[in-house]
């Protein structure tokens, strides 16, 4: 008889974990519990409210990315950004410096330039590794990093972050939101904290705003007593839409990798392209530290244009794919993130962080690949 694995693996997980089986029926799927108003005392001995982010269907769904994420504990929420900029806060506070990865999705990096600072708390960047390290200070309490990153596909390396921060005592975060915890598990690399746009991949269908922060559980302690306050909760109906979305994720993520690979390696043939930003790719100047760090590559990727005032056209002439904001859903979305993610930085700063105007990023769907680099094909070849 084969033994029993330590851990399950990542589909099970993904169907299996922390759903809430209704003794009443045997249903098989969590019950959607829309109550403002729980009953105390009760069973559990505790007071639930959904603003106190305990409500049934939010713990089912806390349960569950904690798992995939090989977490002590997670906590949703009711956007990516509100789960990050409720973390950030519950972290430092005026006075304190962090280090922030310069190639940061552009509502991070707002939140960072615009709300942060303006708190008081200082703020240095870095593009690699050594650039993070060399930005500590000694009231350094935070690094946060993005790999891979919104829109240059870029990634470092998270287990030299991971110890970088333990050898000075400095909380680690990731955004995940690009790898999912199915490409890339970060806190088993030693990252402190993982953060999650669950908006896109981990729904899967773009029908869906959340959030998510997984990490040790008195980390997530921490972040809730923030969370009582600011309140960025998500409703039981949403919840219950996130988590039928995450039983999917892993059968999702597997066909994301294969066509975000494959139309990666098509476009970067083209002649229309002159550059295609994808990890995947053998010459991508983080294949090497992508390749040991994640299992695939994900179906994210930018393209820079050799005539980039044909952008505009690229994007009239596409047929299948759509030109819409956002990304990880079901169907292959492209944008310019010049005019769309990070419009509100200034054009020092996107210049500095690489992104010209030129530049398109593509979400990979799930569709049929030929369909895709068909398409794809035809619009880049429009006079």
């Amino acid at each position: 008889m084969k033994t029993k694995p330590t851990r399950q693996g990542a589909s099970t997980v993904c169907v299996h974990a922390g759903t809430w089986l209704d003794p009443a029926t045997g249903g098989a799927c969590s019950p959607i519990y829309t109550s403002t108003a729980y009953a105390y005392p009760n069973a559990t001995h505790e007071n639930i409210y959904p603003r106190y982010f305990n409500a049934p269907n939010q713990q089912v769904i806390n349960r569950k990315l904690a798992a995939l994420e090989q977490a002590e504990a997670a906590i949703v929420f009711g956007s990516g950004m509100a789960a990050i900029s409720t973390l950030i806060l519950s972290c430092l506070k005026p006075g304190d410096h962090a280090v922030f990865q310069t190639d940061l999705y552009g509502g991070t990096h707002q939140f960072v330039t615009r709300e942060l600072q303006r708190l008081g708390v200082r703020v240095s960047w870095g593009a690699n590794t050594a650039e993070l390290e060399a930005a500590v200070l000694p009231d350094t309490r935070l690094i946060y990093v993005e790999s891979p990153s919104n829109p240059l596909l870029r990634c470092v390396d998270l287990e030299a972050i991971a110890a970088l921060g333990k050898r000075l005592g400095v909380m680690t975060v990731i955004d995940n939101t690009f790898a999912t915890p199915i490409n890339q598990n970060p806190i088993p690399l030693g990252i402190d904290v993982v953060v999650h746009s669950a908006t896109k991949y981990l729904n899967g269908h773009s029908d869906v705003n959340a959030g998510v922060v997984a990490g040790a559980a008195s980390l997530i302690d921490r972040v809730r007593e923030s969370a009582l306050n600011l309140g960025g909760m998500l409703d039981a109906q949403a919840c219950a839409q996130l988590e039928r979305g995450l039983k999917t994720l892993a059968l999702r993520v597997q066909r994301h990798n294969e066509n975000g690979l494959a139309l990666a390696q098509f476009l970067a043939t083209h002649p229309a392209v002159a550059r295609v930003n994808y990890p995947g790719l053998p010459g991508h100047p983080d294949h090497a530290v992508a390749a040991r760090q994640m299992r695939g590559f994900g179906g994210m990727l930018s393209i820079e244009l050799r005539e980039p005032n044909r952008v505009q056209d690229l994007l009239k002439r596409l047929r299948l794919v759509l030109p819409a904001l956002s990304l990880g859903g079901v169907e292959s979305l492209v944008c310019v993130p010049a005019r769309t993610s990070h419009r509100q930085m200034t054009p020092e700063q996107r210049r500095s962080a690489g992104i010209s105007d030129g530049l398109v990023r593509v979400s990979v769907g799930i569709e049929d690949l030929e369909d895709l680099v068909h398409d794809f094909d035809q619009a880049l070849a429009g006079g």
